[in-house]
This record gives structure tokens, sequence and C-alpha cells, in this order.
């Protein structure tokens, strides 16, 4: 399932398009069809409304600017015409996509040409631990450091920190990204910078290669 609205609107097309050639074959109803037509037409309607306004949005700020600093004005932005909606759906149009693809792939009459056809078999992923480097990305968050990174297909991530001292010393063992380092601040009035590298782990091994080493200022 592509995760960018436009990918899944051009994957719901395909999906709703090939259903009726293809959805008998592996047990996929009437109405799931019909219902699975109608997501894709609704869900169309709305992303094409909200791009709309949120054009109309960004020619009225314009508008605005012009008014206010004196510039030639141009013609007064208009409200978009969006035409008649095709009939609501129930919400949860990829929630429903999703169970019905799955349980398509269960059927005994599924083949691999049917997952093709109706979009619903995804490339197969790669990963080369041994490339695999961290990137982290420390900023201040509620007075605290908050190291940003990716999980790039792995277990989590081991992170290191040197406060000040010059060693590193072992912080966390990271499974969901961001880290929000809660220790102890320095004295009031202090301040201090905090070091730190991290490196990957799968299956409690560490893989790839140590990240850069990321430095910030901590104030007590």
């Amino acid at each position: 399932m592509p995760k960018d609205e436009s990918g899944r609107r051009v994957w719901l097309g395909n999906f709703s398009a090939k259903l009726p050639t293809d959805g008998p074959t592996v047990g996929v109803t009437a109405d799931e069809i019909t219902q699975t037509a109608a997501d894709y037409l609704y869900f169309g309607y709305v992303c094409d409304a909200r791009n709309q306004h949120t054009k109309t949005t960004h020619d009225w700020t314009a508008y605005k600017t012009a008014l206010s600093k004196g510039t030639a004005l141009g013609d007064m932005p208009t409200t978009p015409a969006l035409g008649a909606p095709p009939p609501a759906v129930p919400p949860g149009i990829f929630t429903r996509a999703s169970a019905l693809a799955a349980r398509i792939k269960k059927h005994p009459a599924y083949t691999e040409a049917i997952g093709q056809d109706l979009g619903i078999i995804g490339a197969e992923q790669v990963i080369d631990y041994n490339s695999l480097k961290p990137v982290l990305d420390v900023t201040i968050q509620a007075g605290h450091p908050n190291v940003g990174w990716t999980k790039q297909g792995t277990d989590g991530l081991e992170l290191w920190v040197d406060r000040g001292t010059g060693t590193f010393a072992f912080l966390a063992f990271a499974t969901v990204p961001d880290y929000l380092d809660t220790q102890v601040l320095p004295a009031p009035g202090a301040s201090a910078v905090w070091r730190y590298k991290a490196i990957y782990r799968v299956n409690d091994e560490q893989v790839g290669q140590w990240s850069d080493v990321v430095s910030i200022s901590v104030m007590g």
C-alpha cells in the first residue's frame, strides 16, 4: 500500500477497476466490488476538493499580502466550483481495502497473476545490513536532548552518549524513534556538551556502521 496520498489514490483506482474481473474468482462479493468503486470515487472527490480549497487559501493569502503592502491586487480569488459530490461512504476506506486484499491473498484460487493485476503484491525489499549507518538528528525538546533517527528495517538502535567526560557509555536500546534523553541536566546556570553516537541492531547483534557523532549543548 503506498504511503502518500497520490500513490494511494492511483492504487485504489486500479484495485477498484480490476475487482469486477478478478474479484469473483477469489471470493469477492458484488457488494464489495460496488463498495470499493464508491470508495474510490468519494476519496477522489474529497482529495480534489481539499486541493482546490488549499489553492484558494494560498490565493487569498497572496491577495491579502498585496492589499496590505500596496502592490497590484489583480483579480479577487473565487471559490472553486466543486460539482455535486458522489454518495458519501463510511470511514476507513483503506482499512477496508487492505482487509479485502489480505483476504483475497488467502483464497485457494488466488494466483500471483491476480495479485499483480490487483496491485496487491509489493516489491521485494532486500536490506544490506552491512552498509546501514544511522543518521542522528539531536534537538532540544522540553529542555532535554531528543535524538531523532529512522529504523530502516532493523530491530532498533543502540545509543551511546558522552556527557563531557571524553568517554562514550551505553545509553539505551531504542526500538521506536525518537529517543528523549531524560538524564538529569547540569546544575542551574551550568552548561555542558553532550555527544551521541549509535549503531543498528538486528537479532540482538550490532549491524552496519556507527553513526557520525552528533553533539548538543545542554543547560541546567
